[in-house]
């Protein structure tokens, strides 16, 4: 009977044992964030290396410690970059694992589809380099952020560099540019802007839309080669983008005058046209490809050289991936903004997460620290200015890889406000939106 006692104790003790050494004495704190991602589909080859970009940064933040503590968790849906779907998913994920803190679409049609849904749920909506453009206004798009550049600034840019190249925006005077856009809210987003610079400078813009997913384009590059235009402006995504430089090779039309924006410049769109793409440029949203960067560095040490990457280890620090951490950062940095006004170490709310945004600043120091050095510029938000950065630069295919070939722009805000106070000003007539005030920042 001792002994049976005795035996009892020593399993008791065990258990106590194991239980004291895979139970945490306290639950850390987590902070959820949806990923949605497509992985599948004809925009499968561009989505996927920022997926992959995003998640690894993710993990990084943990390797590194998290935020103050804080762990970072996810949970990726597949949106088929369909509207419908991308809705579905973040409606599925919003009140997951306490609530969802943020959530990047990567589409401009789901960002549409979510601006009304996001001051009720009371989670922000980053759209990095992408979705409305007007929504850099915080004073009515509340809950959206467009960080470090939008549609209008990128044609901007392009605006400003063609115009550099024939000698002064003046001899833009009576030359064509055609637009060869992707059917969609996204594709359509850099016209008002086109429009303006064309009112201002006397250039013609042609406007010529591919229907989804965007292989059928041999009427487009028809009337291209028989309309002889200066420029090209290239806003595709996915197949899209390989099949224009194709037709362009096909049909003739020089390379080096085609400029993409900056989701028509990654190495998915360049790689099958090989030499046929040599010359063609395209704007970078700040980074480009950053192989030799110290973020790149690290992320191989502590995710891929212990077999924990999300992707292959080839593609880390490509272009799309690039964009994918970059954009995984500016939500991670928020958190971290956040935690200082309300608790380092807590978790935050969708709204605490909203001033977050609202108050980066990615200071030279800040970028240093996090191995960005070299590959971005700073990033300060504010309540009024969800933007926060209006650089970019151009890059040029080789016939291997990219190189930059300019130097940086800056979106002309003389041009750019007075559109974004207008389109914004309408929406919040339409929508019944009382604007907020510098003194209701303070609250």
């Amino acid at each position: 009977m001792k002994l049976r006692k005795l035996a009892v104790a020593a399993s008791l003790a065990a258990i106590g044992l194991s239980a004291a050494l895979t139970t945490p004495a306290f639950a850390a704190e987590e902070q959820f964030f949806p990923v949605l991602a497509y992985r599948t589909g004809a925009y499968a080859p561009n989505g996927t290396p920022w997926a992959n970009g995003f998640v690894d940064y993710l993990k990084l933040t943990n390797a590194r410690g998290g935020v103050n503590g804080v762990k970072m968790i996810w949970e990726e849906c597949e949106t088929g970059y369909a509207t419908d779907r991308g809705v579905e998913c973040y409606e599925r994920l919003k009140g997951k694992h306490g609530g969802a803190t943020a959530v990047q679409p990567l589409s401009t049609g789901i960002t549409f589809a979510l601006t009304e849904k996001a001051p009720v749920d009371k989670i922000p909506v980053i759209t990095a380099g992408y979705g409305r453009s007007e929504s850099q206004n915080g004073a009515v798009f509340g809950w959206n952020f467009p960080l470090v550049g939008t549609y209008w600034m990128g044609a901007d840019v392009l605006v400003q560099h063609i115009g550099k190249k024939e000698g002064g925006l003046d001899k833009l005077k009576g030359k064509k540019i055609a637009l060869v856009y992707h059917d969609s809210p996204y594709g359509k987003e850099p016209i008002a802007l086109l429009q303006e610079r064309a009112r201002m400078h006397g250039f013609e813009v042609s406007l010529l839309p591919v229907a989804h997913p965007g292989v059928e384009q041999k009427a487009t590059w028809l009337q291209i080669r028989q309309s002889k235009p200066d420029y090209v402006f290239l806003w595709g995504w996915g197949v899209m983008n390989s099949t224009s430089l194709k037709e362009a090779q096909a049909t003739g039309y020089p390379r080096e005058k085609m400029y993409g924006i900056w989701w028509a410049g990654a190495e998915p769109d360049v790689k099958d046209v090989g030499d046929g793409a040599k010359g063609y440029n395209a704007l970078a949203m700040q980074h480009g490809a950053e192989p030799d960067s110290k973020v790149v560095k690290e992320v191989l040490e502590k995710l891929h050289a212990k077999g924990q990457g999300t992707g292959p280890k080839e593609e880390v620090g490509q272009v799309l991936y690039m964009r994918g951490l970059i954009s995984s950062m500016l939500q991670v940095e928020a958190v971290r903004a956040a935690q200082g006004r309300y608790g380092k170490g807590k978790r935050i709310t969708g709204e605490q997460m909203r001033w977050g945004l609202e108050n980066l600043n990615l200071d030279q120091k800040a970028l240093d620290g996090m191995g960005l050095g070299g590959v971005m510029r700073p990033v300060q938000t504010s309540c009024l200015d969800h933007m926060g950065s209006a650089w970019a630069r151009v890059h040029t295919w080789d016939g291997k890889k990219w190189n930059f070939t300019s130097d940086w722009y800056q979106g002309d805000e003389k041009v750019l406000r007075p559109m974004v106070m207008l389109a914004s000003g309408k929406y919040a007539e339409e929508k019944k939106i009382k604007p907020r005030t510098p003194e209701d920042c303070k609250k």
